[in-house]
């Protein structure tokens, strides 16, 4: 059965920037898991909240299309909807969490998505998705 993963933005950044810590090698992690992904044809999912935060650390569009360009076959885009945005920011609020984190998780929960990050924010969202690492996949 295909498997539909999320991943949060750091993700996408420990991979496309190679951001390995002593004893902590998410780019390796990153990069294991992605080259599982494609072999196995899964999916995963792209959505405009990764693209916000993308373009908020200064990497354009034309950018973040060209570092995606290999894994179109397995990638889908979605956008968040305004019942999303608005659960997010209460969510944050009441949780203490960044509302784009709350977003990310729904986002996941809402399109059937795995996951996948290494940010303990997430920790406070367990009622509305599990979150994983991506070792657990590779």
């Amino acid at each position: 059965m295909k498997k539909r993963f999320y991943f949060d933005t750091s993700i996408w950044l420990d991979f496309f920037e190679a951001r390995d810590e002593a004893n902590l090698p998410k780019s390796k992690w990153a990069g294991e898991l992605i080259r599982k992904i494609v072999i196995d044809n899964d999916t995963i999912i792209f959505s405009d909240n990764n693209m916000t935060e993308f373009n908020n650390i200064g990497y354009s569009g034309f950018e973040i299309e060209e570092l995606l360009e290999a894994l179109k076959p397995n990638l889908i885009f979605v956008e968040s909807t305004s019942k999303q945005i608005g659960r997010s920011k209460d969510l944050a609020q009441k949780r203490d969490i960044p509302k784009r984190d709350a977003l990310h998780a729904l986002i996941a929960r809402d399109n059937n998505a795995i996951l996948i990050t290494l940010d303990e924010h997430f920790d406070k969202l367990i009622d509305i998705t599990k979150s994983h690492k991506p070792k657990e996949f590779i």
